[in-house]
């Protein structure tokens, strides 16, 4: 696994208070589909979702994800790393929450905890290539 972050999700229990906080840092949106309000960093994006759809998309109940929910993304390059590296994590004392699968927006993804709980979704997202580095960006970089 390359040591970098590729999305950090923040689950919210009110999305659009949270967004108009970090808009008021002057941070700046980018265009995004499906309830998630998404923000490019450098060399990442910090993505706003509500918590009960992150709690049903990762396959836990609401309560186990109490406040400050949070999830680490590890964007690949190919839909065929995504469960390899799900089991290289199990192997080295994760607990896998949701196995590699299909996602209805059209990526693959799967989620694990670290030992401490930290949630990490492993991912393939087909509309947002990776640069040749690695580094992720919510829309690709395309050509420019």
């Amino acid at each position: 696994m390359d040591q970098r972050i590729s999305l950090i999700t923040l689950g919210a229990r009110d999305v659009a208070a949270l967004a108009a906080f970090y808009d008021a840092l002057g941070w700046q949106r980018t265009p995004s589909p499906d309830g998630v309000i998404a923000y490019d960093l450098i060399g990442q994006t910090l993505g706003l979702y509500p918590l009960d759809k992150l709690a049903e998309d990762i396959g836990v109940p609401l309560t186990d994800l109490g406040y400050g929910a949070s999830t680490f993304a590890h964007n690949l390059p190919d839909k065929g790393d995504v469960a390899p590296l799900l089991a290289q994590a199990e192997a080295a004392g994760a607990k896998i929450l949701k196995p590699a699968q299909d996602v209805f927006w059209g990526g693959h993804h799967g989620y694990f905890a670290d030992p401490e709980g930290h949630i990490w979704e492993i991912a393939h997202n087909p509309f947002s290539p990776l640069r040749e580095d690695g580094a992720f960006r919510w829309l690709g970089y395309g050509d420019g």
